[in-house]
Formats: structure tokens, sequence, C-alpha cells
């Protein structure tokens, strides 16, 4: 599969990375493996999780399934979400991110995380004292790379620009929710990320499953789908999405791809992404989404694509 560097940085991530927020809340440790080696088997080395997935548990699940596998992969997880009922428990502070960084490598079972992203924005938290704590950790070996995750485009500016200012680590990468049924962030993160040599790294890119044509509408979601147990079905299920997705379904008959292929390849061709993120829950669907996201589209089908899901301009 192939490699790509990850912003104005060294780090090389393959174009389909896995998502394991699935990771001990949907599937189990057995599943979870059987997941990360269909992955490795199919060339996917880069793997994101988050201290929060699953109660921790995605991070353990993830680890022991990489055992003996530590030098040929990528392994991103954040900081800064929820843990836990105490006043520390969140954040970006120094506080918090160093206890929250040792805690994932032990549960990660690894002495350093590759790509270590803020979660979430902290406004409790000045910028500059996050990035100087994750100065520290990279200077230490337990980091790699700094990324943040669901910033704004001015909070991805600022950012560069303090760790500029102090000599400290930088944001390499940027993480946000970005699909053909999403594309807000195209109108400022995008921008910002490209002007500042920043990758975006794009998350829920088949919009929950309603870029992969099982969901009908004014249908109820098919039993065991993500959408199936959600109380936030009917927000996103909606006509304007139908409509969309409609549009998207003809394009795809009209070149003879897949809603998958479409929705995967036209992400993995933006310039500023080097990976498209995305979840799975059996080998099937890993091999599935390797698949599409091998397929180049054509300048006419981006286009085509592109067309398809464009906001309409206000009257």
């Amino acid at each position: 599969m192939e490699l790509r560097t990850t912003g104005r940085s060294g780090l090389q991530v393959s174009v389909l990375g896995l998502g394991t927020n699935n990771f001990g809340a949907r599937i189990d440790e057995d599943a979870s493996r059987a997941v990360v080696r269909a992955c490795l088997d199919v060339g996917v080395t880069f793997f994101d999780t988050a201290n929060s997935y699953g109660g921790g548990r995605s991070e353990e699940h993830l680890g022991r399934a990489l055992e003996g596998h530590r030098d040929e992969v990528v392994i991103a997880t954040k900081f800064s979400s929820r843990v836990g009922d105490g006043p520390y428990d969140a954040g970006a502070s120094r506080k918090h991110l160093v206890a929250a960084c040792e805690a994932s490598l032990r549960r990660l079972g690894t002495d350093f995380v590759d790509l270590y992203y803020q979660h979430w924005p902290d406004p409790k938290t000045p910028v500059d004292e996050t990035l100087e704590t994750l100065d520290v950790l990279v200077r230490a070996g337990k980091v790699r790379y700094a990324a943040s995750s669901n910033f704004a485009g001015w909070q991805i500016v600022e950012a560069e620009h303090v760790a500029r200012a102090r000599g400290t680590a930088r944001f390499v990468a940027s993480q946000s929710e970005w699909s053909l049924l999403r594309r807000g962030v195209e109108d400022e993160v995008v921008p910002a990320c490209a002007a500042y040599g920043v990758a975006l790294v794009p998350y829920f890119p088949l919009a929950s499953g309603l870029l992969t044509g099982k969901y009908t509408r004014g249908k109820p979601p098919p039993e065991g789908t993500r959408l199936a147990r959600s109380a936030d079905y009917a927000k996103l299920a909606t006509d304007e999405a139908f409509d969309t997705v409609d549009r998207l379904s003809a394009v795809a008959q009209k070149t003879g791809r897949t809603l998958l292929e479409l929705a995967i390849g036209w992400l993995a061709a933006q310039p500023v992404v080097p990976s498209v993120l995305v979840g799975a829950t059996s080998p099937e669907q890993v091999r599935a989404n390797a698949a599409a996201a091998e397929v180049v589209l054509s300048a006419e089908e981006l286009a085509a694509v592109s067309e398809a899901t464009a906001t309409p301009a206000a009257p």
C-alpha cells in the first residue's frame, strides 16, 4: 500500500489508516486482533486510537495485537478527552498531559507514541504550555511527533506561530471529521493546513456508514450497524444526506465505481491528506476499505464527485 509523508515532516503513513474507536466498545479483544492482522496483511501500517476509546481498552487491545510488529507500524493516540471523574482527568495542561502519556504508553505496551494528538482544544490551557510539554516528551523519546485534533483553522495557525516563536515541537498533523457529507472543514481548516504544511487526517470518512450504501431512506437502520444503536440516526440520516447519496450513486453508476471507492478515493486525492482513517469491525471490512484506497480517481471523476456533494450557494 502507498505510503505518504505527513505534512512538513518525515513521518510516512499508509494511505489507509485504521481508526480503532470500535476496539473495546463494539468488538472484543479477539475481534480487534483479527482486524489488526487483516490490516497488516493488506499493508495498512497506520493505527489510530485514543486514551478515551473504550475506556482505555482500545489502546490495550491495539497494543497486544501489534506485539512483534511495533517497528513495522505507526501508532497514533490522543490525550485531553475526559478519562475519569477527577479535576485532572482531562485537558491539555502539563499535569494531565504527562500523566496521560505515561498511562497510554503502559496500555499500548510501548516505549513511545509515533503521533500524539491533542484530542480537543482546551480553552483553559494556553497552547504554549501544551506545546512546551509535548516538546519535553519528544526530547525524552516518548513521543515522535505532535498533532492536534478537532481544531479550528485559527487554532491551527495559532499553534504553528507559537511553536515557531518558542522553538518547540509543532503540530505536524491535524485530525478532523471530513466526508462527502461533511465538507465544512474545507472553508478554513483545509486552507490553514495547506498554508502551514500541516497534514489533515480525515475521520468518519464514510459518515457512519451512510456513504457505503447500507442505509435506505425511510427505513430503520439494519440491525448490528453503528446507527442502529445510535440515538443520532435521525440527525444523520436526513433527506438532505440521502439526496447527496443519491447524486453520488448516480456518479458511481456512470463511472463504474462504488460509493466506497468514491468516498475514500476523493479524500485520498486531496493534497493535504496523507491518510484516510476508516474504522472496521471485521477483516472483510478492512479488505474492502483497502481495495477502495488503492483506487485512483481521474480528474473527471473527482470533479463529478465534488459537484455532486457541493453545498448549494445561499440565495
